[in-house]
């Protein structure tokens, strides 16, 4: 095994091998999360003039000059000066979303972290999740009041996390080379690709960094994805640059040394402590296995069965309640299919008497066999709504048991063979609470012309208008609308025409009388956001207000003072998004 000595001449070696190995990086171009017809770049940022350190503009540009490098955005005074830099880090371009360098810059750093917090308790729809990628991931200057940057952009590592784009966060990574800065986050990659059994895209974000990786965990893997890409030289270079900075961790060691070849005796000790640790005892072990327990970490239950390591339920044997109860906790996570442990309640045995009067035999049975119980009673029901009183009844019992997830497609599946005109009062509730209800929203637009905001004037919104042709057309559609006296203005009707004002479209102050405003529908909070040209708070509040909802669903006030908000901040990216997704009538 080689030994390294003289530290400081082999640490510059080293820091030269790993500047040329780690030379190549991303250049993918970001994801456009709304399809925008252009595409472009971090080198096609604009910057503002920056702030002095009492937060004003200055104008003595030329002292500055800007160097781009791996998407991350430099500001380096002139060498006359003291040098500063601001790192501006993100994957859009604001001029393509309609935002700026310095939508958070105005905005209370306290306030931020409510929202962001208030945020992170609600499942963002889609709807949602898209605006919420665009307001802390588009290119712009960190808050500078109440929050540091470190803050900042934690709230930007959580929310990629808990979004769990993987896609998304490796280019956030690469894009802007900033593993060392995130480790959770870049952990967070690197961990899901892995208990997915997917070890090339755990490792593919090393191969795009160009910088020295500090944190310990991301080294480590580093060491092991350079061996398993025939790199050993290097790897054992970097583990032994580790010791002799103090690394000392056995067990890593004696994994990497059997796969460098150093050894052959095979360590059967097996880490849960990560992921890492986890698949370096099965991939150092031929004859590796694991029974997981209750306290199984459930990342490494999904590696487990991702790398088909799992004991086959056939092997199982209905008395061996504590291996079910684990089963039935994978099955809660994912880990297992819920097809697979309910082939395990049916292999149960129970007699006539007890599947006849199974409402009180299943409470003096244990909570799995109770289960069973009820499942095969269920299949064997014909009565629609004894059937549905025991799928109440078996749903209840995994809730209590904190296993509501196991027992969900299933559910769906029984459900769904109801009719719902022949559920009884006392559980309708139950039945749509649970049942998967099946909407198709199309994106085939149906015009109608016979009301404004269903016509084909809202192509003006996808960019199919010229000015003057929208304004003739438009008023000629308000001259028709005048003369027929059954016409009623809708909400709908109004966001169209406050819209079209918004851009600058003159419409003629004689079909002012035709609709009425009603300025107090904004929420105050939002309005005050406004006036202070709070656009990425502005942002962040829209996103709390549609929460879980699909932008379909909303009702019309509240699309209506969604888009004056982003009328009055001139944010027409997304606005025009958003009305295409609400005017139209979909089939």
């Amino acid at each position: 095994m080689k030994t390294l000595k003289l530290l400081s001449k082999k640490f510059l070696i080293y820091i030269c091998l790993l500047s040329i190995s780690f030379s190549s990086h991303a250049t993918d171009e970001p994801i456009d999360i709304w399809k925008s017809s252009e595409e472009k770049n971090n080198e096609s940022l604009e910057l503002d003039p920056p702030l002095n350190d009492n937060n004003n503009l200055t104008n003595e540009v030329s002292i500055f000059k800007i160097e781009k490098s791996n998407g991350i955005v430099d500001i380096i005074e002139d060498t006359s000066l003291n040098s500063k830099k601001i790192k501006i880090t993100g994957l859009y371009d604001p001029q393509d979303y309609d935002l700026d360098l310095d939508m958070w810059m105005n905005s209370n750093g306290d306030q931020l972290k409510n929202l962001f917090g208030r945020i992170a308790k609600l499942n963002l729809s889609e709807d949602a999740s898209e605006i919420m990628n665009i307001s802390i991931l588009t290119n712009a200057n960190q808050p500078k009041n109440n929050i540091t940057e470190k803050e900042f952009l934690k709230f930007k590592s959580d929310w990629l996390i808990k979004n769990s784009n993987l896609d998304l966060i490796e280019e956030y990574l690469t894009k802007n080379q900033i593993l060392n800065d995130n480790p959770k986050l870049a952990k967070f990659l690197i961990d899901q690709h892995l208990s997915n059994a997917k070890v090339e895209k755990a490792c593919r974000i090393f191969t795009k960094n160009s910088k020295p990786i500090t944190d310990e965990y991301l080294s480590k893997f580093n060491i092991y994805c350079l061996i398993i890409s025939d790199k050993n030289e290097e790897a054992q270079l970097i583990l032994d640059l580790k010791k002799e900075s103090g690394f000392d961790n056995k067990y890593f060691e004696k994994k990497i040394n059997y796969l460098l070849g150093y050894i052959s005796k095979v360590d059967e000790t097996i880490s849960e402590k990560s992921i890492l640790d986890f698949h370096l005892a099965h991939k150092t072990n031929p004859k590796f296995k694991f029974e997981p327990g209750e306290k199984t970490n459930k990342i490494i239950w999904k590696y487990l069965s991702s790398s088909d390591l799992l004991t086959s339920l056939k092997e199982i044997e209905t008395t061996q309640l504590d291996k079910i109860s684990n089963i039935e906790k994978a099955v809660h996570n994912k880990n297992y299919s819920e097809k697979e442990l309910f082939e395990i309640y049916k292999r149960f045995q129970f007699n006539i008497n007890q599947l006849l009067n199974v409402k009180e035999i299943y409470k003096s049975l244990s909570n799995i066999e109770a289960r069973a119980l009820i499942y095969q009673r269920i299949l064997l029901e014909s009565e629609m709504i004894e059937k549905l009183k025991l799928i109440k009844i078996l749903k209840t019992s995994f809730k209590k048991d904190n296993l509501n997830n196991a027992f969900d497609i299933q559910l769906k599946k029984f459900l769904k063979e109801m009719d719902p005109l022949e559920i009884p009062d006392n559980l309708t509730s139950f039945y749509y609470t649970n049942i998967q209800i099946n909407k198709n929203y199309s994106d085939k637009i149906k015009y109608n012309n016979d009301i404004m905001h269903q016509s084909k004037l809202i192509n003006y919104f996808n960019g199919d208008y010229a000015k003057s042709k929208i304004e003739k057309d438009v008023d000629n559609f308000l001259r028709k609308i005048r003369k027929n006296k059954k016409y009623s203005f809708s909400k709908k009707d109004i966001i169209f025409l406050e819209s079209l004002k918004s851009d600058g479209i003159k419409i003629s102050n004689k079909f002012d009388d035709l609709y009425a405003i009603n300025e107090s529908e904004m929420p105050t909070d939002i309005q005050i956001m406004i006036n202070n040209n709070e656009i990425g708070a502005t942002l962040l509040r829209i996103v709390e207000v549609i929460g879980p909802d699909r932008l379909e669903r909303m009702d019309e006030d509240t699309i209506y003072f969604i888009i004056s908000a982003l009328n009055q901040l001139n944010i027409d990216f997304v606005r025009n998004k958003i009305l295409l997704k609400v005017l139209p009538l979909k089939v």
